[in-house]
């Protein structure tokens, strides 16, 4: 069976989404403790992720380490960076490495930083609701800041 990349990115859009979306304004910067990164410098480092998925699946390999925006430009520049991925996935064109390689490196990567963050949410005090993930409407293509409302929540 093969991996449907362009739904793994929806569905890292849907949960990402939910961990940014309303998140306190202390959130940026709150940190667990002195060595940990904070929420703003951990979604620069995904948008950082979805720039080089993206300079990879052109067969280039560039990384470059963004300063972090104020919070709400980082979380914008973090969606637009997963669209412009997904777009180059949505064409059709050649991949200049793996699908495997693109999951298991800045993909897989991002999900882990996707649950750092909702992990960050409940100790700043401003948890994320849990879900019923299987049944969200997750589409591929629906990868930027507006994502369908949760359907099952508790």
């Amino acid at each position: 069976m093969e991996l449907n990349l362009r739904h793994t990115l929806a569905t890292l859009a849907y949960r990402a989404g939910k961990a940014l979306r309303d998140a306190p304004e202390s959130f940026a910067h709150f940190k667990a403790n002195d060595r940990s990164r904070a929420p703003v410098q951990i979604v620069a480092h995904m948008g950082d992720l979805f720039d080089w998925a993206l300079s990879l699946a052109k067969g280039k390999h560039e990384w470059r380490d963004a300063s972090p925006l104020q919070w709400d430009e980082e979380v914008s520049r973090f969606f637009r960076s997963l669209e412009a991925f997904d777009s180059h996935l949505a064409s059709g064109g050649t991949l200049g490495c793996s699908a495997e390689q693109l999951f298991q490196g800045p993909i897989a990567d991002a999900l882990t930083h996707t649950g750092q963050l909702t992990y960050l949410r409940g100790l700043a005090a401003a948890p994320v609701r849990a879900e019923n993930y299987f049944k969200a409407t997750i589409e591929a293509g629906r990868v930027g800041k507006e994502q369908a409302k949760p359907k099952v929540e508790f």
